[in-house]
Parts: structure tokens; C-alpha cells; sequence
């Protein structure tokens, strides 16, 4: 028997060369594909006509052409032997392959039973490909006996004949093998059926995995869950303003102070110079003065700065508002420096079930050396967060028709009380450098728009309602005019009556309480001055509680 060798790719030969591995591949892998007995039973018998209804699907037909072609290769080479001889290997202890050939019945039913594969303990064996039952070969069969193809096909491996080279028409005087001779081993052929199934049904579960997760995947028995409808989640308010040291002494001041200025925000210039003058000048001395300023203005009662008692009754007033219209909205507040820390109230929402988070920086006008720095630390905390909640941030409210209306109500209301009429009434903002503003901070344009708006609504001149900035540090250009340095022009010019509102705060704390009503003060009245009235912040007040609703209630639509 021939041994079958590559032959060139012929017109419709799907196959291309092959050897014994792959034609036993290229059988098997589309054989399994055809035993499905809608494409068996699709497939039209050699010489019919075909039914244009029942054609089987294109991929089928291929399969059954590539099949066909192979098997009609190897019977022909197993017929006619091999057109050249091939050289003696010079491995001549490894074996080879031949595929030989098990006739199905025509008239009984295919045999069930696994097909064999044997294998002597020869020298290399001769190839003989199957004569299998294949749609599309040019003999025709009977159509009441379709063999299994995987039973119809049995590979043999017989020894190869010593002595003689083979030519066109078999061996030269090479002995028959012995017929009774036992094989070395038997390889059944339905293990490889079963692997070739047992891959189907994993291909058919990974294609369903790309649909719907399986529920051992997601953790749980049974389904995946639906995922929860919007309103089911439930939803926290943080309000979030500057910060705060925990004790009117140096100690604490100083903590809060390397907080706060090591703020790549508020201090832009990270210079090894700045590192001088911050660490060997602020951080020893300016804690002193700071924790006596504190002092002065500390609520004895609760052991805390006002700013801490101011906020935490506005949280308190807004929790109550919004459970009086049927929100279950969780309130919360923080500071940015300082305690209460946003991750630490952030953590304590997300703990509560709060699936939804609105953050609102209690700063009318937005900068960012405050509102960006809140949103900053806010991120950093969820960064660190596997399962986050979804984030709002409320943008400033400086030109809020309901925020400039309790401006000028607080501020009527305060004249009213005085004892004097002001000359001149000073909308203090707390400073910033230049260097911020020419870099794109819109803070000034928006104080301006504010004082433009409450000066407007009030009915005031610009001579008589004026923009100021207050709490400059350091060498730098700040915004200008300065608070205190007007107060001091306006005095030595004979102004013996005035007022101060600040509309960049949105609760009273050291800058509005210590700076503005005892330190500017006390400047106006040593210039000259006779009169000065400190307008407070709107603070947890019903105008400004009116504020921080609606500005809460309009980012809550949609949740809450």
C-alpha cells in the first residue's frame, strides 16, 4: 500500500495539501458539524436536484465539499499509489499513519459502537484514506443506509514492509503483513467525538456569558438581579465650607494652617522660597496671634468656632426642610480644612446607603482656591472608593435672583436696627492675587456681577455702595481696592458713618467676625471715623436658609 504524500492545491480542492493530520483534522472538525440530522437531512444526495427550500445552509455545503474533496483525495492515492517515490526516511522507528477504510452497510442501520484505531508495533505504516459516506462524492448511495460519519471512519495503523522501495504500483516484493497478527494497542475515536461536543457546548455558554452574566460570576445564586430602579437609591447632601481649627490655640491653629496653605490651590507657587518663609516663619509665629484672634470670636458655649455651629445648623434646618416636603434625602456637613473632614462625612453617607451624593460648596462665588479645592478632595476620597457614588456638584450661585434677594432684605433689615444712616455701605469679598484672575479664575467678574446686581436691587450709586477685598497675604498684587486701606482714605476724607456687608461668606467665621467688625473697625474709628455697623452673613438666618434650598432643591430634581 502507497503511502499518501502532498499533492498540489486543484481547482475546487478546499483543502489544499494535506497530510494525514490534517486530513484527519479537516474530517473530524467538519464532520461534527455535519451530524446534525437537519444538515444531513438538508443535504441533497449526488446526482438530485435540490430542493431550493431545504438547502442547507452555506457553511454546510463548504464543510461537505472540503470533506468530500478529502476523502476523495485519499481514495484515489490509496487506489493508484503515489505518483513519485518518496526517500527513505531516515527516522525509520517513528512510526507512521495510514488511513484504511470500514464500508458502512447499505441496507442496515450505522453501527453505534466507537471505531478503532490500531496500531501494530511496526515500522513506519502506509496511509489509507477513509471511503466515507459524504454528500456530494460522486458515487451514489442508497438513502435508506446514511452512516454515522465518525462510525463509517476507522484509521488503521498496519506496519510498514521491510525490504523494496515502493513504486507507482505498490511494494517491490515488500511481505504482506500477517492477518492474525494482534495490534500493540487500540485507540477509540469517541473520545475525540465527545471533546469536539463538550467544545460546542462551551462555545454555546461563553456566547451566553456575552449576553447575561451568570449569577456564579456575579456572587449570588440563582438569576442576576434587576438593577434597582432611580428612585430607589437614596440620596446625601453634603454641605461643605472652608474649615475651622478645633481649639483656639496655637497648636491647633497651626495644625490647621499647614492644612491649609499646603493647598496647591490656595498657594500656586510651591518655591523653595515660599518653603522658607512658610516653615520657618508662618507655621512658628503667626499661630500665636491666629489663636488669640480665634479666641475672641470662640463660641464658649459649644467649644467651637461659629463657622462650625453656623454650618452645622444650616445642614440641620435643610435636613428638616426637605423631610417636610417628602425627601429622605440624608444631610450632612464637613469642612474642607480642618474637622469634620469631607471624607470623613463622605465615608459616613456612603455608609448610610446614600447611592447618590450632592455636594454643595457654600461659596456664592465660585474660586479655585474654594469650590475646586472641595471638588478636589472629594474626588481624592472617591479615587480611593471601589463602589462609588454618583457625584453633584452645585455651582455658585452669585447671580441667583433668590440669593441677591436675601442680600438685600438682610442688608434693609440691618440699616433699619441702626442708629445712624451710612455714608458709604463697603461689599467686602475676601482677596485673591492678581496672578489667579489673569490665569482664568473667574472669581472677580462674578463679585463684580454680584455687587452690580445688589446695587441695582437696593437703588444705591456705585459712590455709595462700593466693591472691596479683604484678607491679603503675603508680597503679591492682590485684588484690589483693598478693605481696609479704603476705609482709612475715607476716613481721613471726612466719611464719619459706614457699613460693611460681605457677600462672599456665606456663614460668619474669623475673616467676617474678627477682620472685618473688630479689625477694620478699629482702622476707621483711629483714621477719623465716627460710625461703623458690620452687616452679618446671611447665615442659617430664614434669607439664607431660603438660599441654600433652593439651590439644593433645584440640583436634587431628578433624585430626590
Amino acid at each position: 500500500m502507497d503511502t499518501v504524500t502532498n499533492e498540489p492545491k486543484s481547482e475546487g480542492d478546499a483543502t489544499g495539501d494535506l497530510t494525514l493530520d490534517g486530513h484527519l483534522d479537516a474530517a473530524i472538525r467538519e464532520l461534527d458539524r455535519l451530524r446534525r440530522p437537519e444538515a444531513w437531512a438538508a443535504m441533497p444526495e449526488a446526482g438530485a436536484s435540490r430542493d431550493a427550500e431545504k438547502a442547507p445552509p452555506a457553511e454546510v455545503e463548504a464543510a461537505a465539499a472540503v470533506v468530500g474533496s478529502a476523502a476523495a483525495k485519499a481514495e484515489r492515492k490509496s487506489r493508484f499509489g503515489s505518483r513519485r517515490d518518496p526517500e527513505p526516511s531516515s527516522q525509520a522507528s517513528q512510526p507512521k499513519f495510514e488511513a484504511s477504510q470500514t464500508e458502512a452497510p447499505k441496507t442496515e442501520a450505522p453501527k453505534t459502537e466507537a471505531p478503532e484505531i490500531q496500531v501494530p508495533n511496526t515500522e513506519g505504516p502506509e496511509i489509507e484514506a477513509p471511503k466515507s459516506e459524504v454528500p456530494g462524492q460522486a458515487e451514489t448511495q442508497s438513502s435508506e443506509a446514511k452512516p454515522d460519519p465518525f462510525v463509517a471512519m476507522t484509521v488503521a495503523i498496519e506496519p510498514k514492509p521491510k525490504g523494496g522501495r515502493k513504486g507507482w504500483f505498490g511494494s517491490r516484493g515488500a511481505p504482506e503483513p500477517e492477518p492474525d497478527a494482534p495490534p500493540s494497542r487500540m485507540v477509540d475515536l469517541e473520545p475525540v467525538r465527545e471533546a469536539l461536543q463538550a467544545a460546542a457546548v462551551k462555545r454555546t455558554e461563553a456566547s451566553a456569558a456575552d449576553v447575561a452574566m451568570p449569577a456564579a460570576a456575579a456572587g449570588i445564586s440563582g438569576e442576576a438581579p434587576a438593577a434597582p430602579p432611580a428612585d430607589a437609591a437614596r440620596v446625601g447632601v453634603l454641605l461643605v465650607n472652608l474649615g475651622t481649627p478645633d481649639a483656639p490655640k496655637a497648636k491647633a491653629v497651626r495644625r490647621y494652617l499647614r492644612q491649609f496653605l499646603s493647598d496647591k490651590r490656595v498657594i500656586e507657587k510651591d518655591t523653595f522660597a515660599w518653603q522658607l518663609v512658610f516653615k520657618g516663619i508662618i507655621l512658628p509665629f503667626r499661630p500665636r496671634s491666629k489663636a488669640r484672634a480665634y479666641k475672641s470670636i470662640w463660641n464658649q458655649e459649644k467649644n467651637e468656632s461659629p463657622l462650625k455651629t453656623i454650618t452645622r445648623s444650616q445642614a440641620e434646618k435643610l435636613a428638616d426642610t426637605l423631610t417636610q416636603t417628602g425627601s429622605d434625602a440624608v444631610v450632612d456637613w464637613a469642612m474642607r480644612y480642618g474637622n469634620p473632614s469631607i471624607e470623613h462625612r463622605l465615608k459616613a453617607l456612603i455608609a448610610q446607603g446614600c447611592e447618590r451624593v450632592l455636594l454643595v460648596p457654600l461659596y456664592p462665588q465660585y474660586s479655585s482656591a474654594t469650590t475646586a479645592t472641595v471638588c478636589d478632595e472629594a474626588f481624592r476620597v472617591l479615587s480611593r472608593i471601589r463602589n462609588q457614588p454618583s457625584l453633584r456638584v452645585a455651582p455658585p450661585y452669585y447671580a441667583d435672583p433668590i440669593y441677591i434677594e436675601a442680600l438685600a432684605c438682610s442688608i434693609r433689615a440691618a440699616l433699619a436696627d441702626l442708629s445712624f444712616e451710612p455714608e458709604v455701605i463697603f461689599a467686602s469679598y475676601h482677596g485673591m492675587p492678581v496672578e489667579y484672575v489673569q490665569k482664568g479664575d473667574p472669581y472677580y467678574r462674578q463679585c463684580t456681577r454680584t455687587t452690580e446686581l445688589l446695587r441695582d436691587r437696593l437703588g444705591m450709586k456705585e459712590s455709595n455702595f462700593m466693591m472691596t477685598f479683604q484678607s491679603r497675604f503675603g508680597r503679591a498684587q492682590w485684588l484690589q481696592p483693598y478693605t481696609d486701606q479704603t476705609l482709612r482714605k475715607l476716613a481721613k476724607d471726612g466719611v464719619k458713618n459706614v457699613a460693611v456687608v460681605t457677600p462672599g461668606f456665606s456663614a460668619d467665621c474669623l475673616e467676617t467676625l474678627e477682620e472685618i467688625a473688630i479689625e477694620n473697625a478699629h482702622i476707621f474709628k483711629k483714621k477719623g471715623g465716627k460710625n461703623f455697623a458690620f452687616i452679618p452673613c446671611l447665615n442659617d438666618s430664614e434669607h439664607g436658609m431660603r438660599v441654600i434650598r433652593e439651590v439644593a432643591s433645584r440640583e436634587l430634581k431628578g433624585w430626590a
